[in-house]
């Protein structure tokens, strides 16, 4: 089945010559894949100043972030077992708010922590951009 043809009003019949430098070629090009669009249309939308939303995926693996991760299941586990504690009927004690008060401690220290290494990505992403793009991680 052939592909329905566009309206008259729809196509793009003039052409623009534009030369680059193969740096120039390859900052657009690469800024074109990540906002996965054909290099033309990405061109196109720049030049008529439309919004382009380049979506960057970050992959770390840092021993500091499986750290963190590691942390966030132990916090977890304790957590679960003092709701099923307090849901089973449990009584309130000392020791039983003191862990609830540590793991909510720990869990703002942990925050802290990742924000600020999640800061410290978005610094160096946001150096190697140019234009009128925007970043948004996965």
């Amino acid at each position: 089945m052939a592909r329905p043809k566009k309206d008259k009003e729809l196509k793009h019949k003039h052409q623009i010559m534009l030369r680059l430098t193969d740096t120039e070629y390859e900052i657009v090009s690469e800024s074109a894949k990540a906002a996965h669009l054909p290099l033309a249309e990405y061109v196109r939308k720049q030049i008529m100043k439309q919004k382009v939303t380049a979506k960057y995926e970050i992959v770390a693996d840092l021993p500091e972030l499986k750290k963190l991760v590691a942390e966030f299941g132990k916090i977890g586990s304790n957590l679960n077992q003092i709701a099923r504690h307090f849901n089973s009927g449990g009584i309130h004690s000392q020791e039983m708010r003191r862990a609830i008060d540590q793991s909510v401690a720990r869990i703002y220290e942990m925050k802290f922590e990742v924000l600020k290494m999640a800061g410290d990505f978005h610094s160096a992403a946001r150096g190697s951009l140019d234009g009128n793009t925007e970043t948004h991680s996965k």
